[in-house]
């Protein structure tokens, strides 16, 4: 006898229809999955028999067939446990088959039948809606992420003993409902904010004309003086996230299990992965390919602490997602594609013992040390960065100021008005969306600037010696601080701004 049970399987952020076929046949007892199984779906057999047994139901002696379709296509993870334990008892007369037929299931079992989490419950859920489905049974910790998608009934199980009782009509179990205007209330709180943070108000600046822009950043100082926590409020102050965002947010998380119990992502990502992370870690990889570091910043923002520390092989492999805001993962049997639309804000010390510049500290390094260290930083990953800018130590009055700066709230303000004027600029460009992805040409187009502003532009090229790179970058930002200050044109106190934003530029940087 047969029985099919619907179910999904995760690819890459997104789910798919698996339709799980149990067959029970005549013959010696076995237990045999097909339909390329890793490891996980193999050794479910174990884990699902222990878990029929143990919950008061028996495990017919016949030959067991489990066959996942579509079969050309590989599936990995816990999720296939329930289906398949419930497809078993279907076939073996134990569960009726009526809901069975409308119903996507998915839920990793214990030994003793009770039901453990997986991963992708978003995905799936949306899945299932798109194939026209609209009803899930889910381990009760995965009910309140799929109830998100608002058009399916979720019903939450605890066992298999209750999904089988659920089944055969024995029980009622009421469908998870979430009230989507109060989760995302609840979950669209910064924790932190910039008036906690004292002084620097150039450095705050700065952040907030990234923000405004999209502007990647680059923050050198020595330590102590403020880099990270500046870097942990910048998604405080970005736009708020839109909905279609949040999911995909959402979605990226789930799949990697990260979500935390949260129902919903709605607050921009702040990823800070190590010094010593691989470029597998930070792109994603694996034999089956998961999200990186670049793709769970998606949306939000990617800090990398000590730069120049990174493996150059790592920066180096950060230069497509960072143009093309997405991340492709090829493998032999597949090649998968994750989004990673992030800022990009890096922090470096000014020399190896940090305290090339300080008042207060003695530097200890030769210039050739301090070119060396400055020159770890790759220079195609260096073009990527708009704005670099020094952050002093802070200076006793500034530590025992009791009084609190600007409130991230104020500043997204203006962040928000600034980036809906951008918007309306380039509402006739698809994708574009800010300044920091207008090209060489588009620069020509929409950074006009007047003589005086470019008599301004010359003498600093000059007497800076900024570089090349520094031309087109100063233009961007300038046209950023002019937006935030609504003004149409480009005026000379933008372009002197934004010219003090290019530190590394400037010949007297380099020793």
């Amino acid at each position: 006898m047969i029985a099919r049970v619907n179910s999904e399987a995760v690819l890459g952020i997104d789910a798919y229809l698996v339709l799980v076929e149990v067959d029970l046949a005549r013959g010696v007892p076995t237990f045999s999955t097909v339909g390329l199984p890793d490891a996980a779906v193999k050794e479910s057999k174990d884990r699902v028999g222990t878990a029929i047994k143990n919950s008061g139901f028996e495990v017919p002696l016949k030959r067991i067939t489990v066959n996942l379709a579509p079969a050309d296509m590989k599936k990995e993870g816990s999720g296939f446990d329930l289906p398949i334990a419930l497809g078993i008892l279907a076939a073996n007369g134990t569960v009726k088959k009526d809901k069975l037929e409308e119903t996507v299931i998915a839920g990793e079992v214990s030994l003793d039948g009770t039901l453990r989490g997986v991963r992708g419950a978003l995905p799936m859920a949306l899945s299932c809606k798109e194939n026209g489905f609209s009803k899930m049974i889910l381990p009760e910790e995965n009910t309140r992420e799929a109830a998100i998608t608002q058009d399916i009934d979720v019903y939450p199980v605890k066992s298999l003993r209750e999904a089988v009782q659920f089944l055969n009509d024995e029980i009622e179990i009421t469908p998870r409902r979430v009230n989507l205007d109060e989760v995302w209330d609840e979950a669209s709180q910064y924790t932190e904010d910039f008036s906690d943070v004292k002084g620097q108000e150039s450095a705050k600046r700065a952040l907030e004309v990234a923000a405004a822009g999209g502007h990647n950043l680059l923050m050198i100082g020595p330590p102590g003086s403020g880099k990270t926590m500046l870097a942990r409020r910048l998604p405080s102050v970005l736009p708020e996230l839109t909905l279609p965002e949040a999911l995909e947010t959402t979605k990226i998380h789930s799949v990697t299990g990260l979500l935390g119990g949260k129902a919903i992502v709605a607050t921009r990502p702040f990823r800070s992965p190590h010094h010593t992370v691989s470029d597998a870690g930070l792109i994603g990889g694996g034999q089956h390919p998961r999200p990186g570091e670049v793709s769970l910043a998606h949306n939000g923002v990617l800090f990398l602490d000590e730069l120049p520390e990174f493996n150059k092989n790592v920066l180096e492999v950060m230069r497509q997602p960072i143009e093309d805001e997405r991340v492709t993962i090829s493998r032999a049997a597949i090649s998968l594609t994750f989004p990673s639309r992030f800022m990009l804000v890096a922090a470096m010390n000014p020399c190896p013992c940090g305290y090339f510049g300080d008042l207060h500290h003695n530097c200890t390094c030769t210039p050739g040390m301090i070119q060396k260290y400055v020159s770890k930083i790759s220079g195609p990953l260096l073009d990527r960065i708009d704005i670099h800018i020094e952050v002093p130590a802070l200076t006793y009055d500034e530590l025992k100021e009791r009084s609190s700066g600007e409130k991230s709230e104020v500043i997204r303000e203006r962040v928000n008005r600034a980036r809906r004027r951008q918007l309306e600029r380039y509402k006739d460009r698809k994708g574009m969306y800010c300044n920091a992805q207008l090209t060489s040409k588009d620069i020509r187009k929409y950074c006009e600037i007047d003589a005086s502003c470019d008599e301004l532009l010359k003498a600093a090229i000059s007497k800076f010696g900024l570089s090349a790179r520094a031309y087109d970058r100063i233009l961007k930002v300038s046209r950023t601080i002019a937006d935030i200050e609504d003004s149409p044109d480009i005026q000379p106190f933008h372009i002197s701004e934004a010219i003090q934003y290019r530190t590394l530029d400037r010949k007297y940087w380099m020793v």
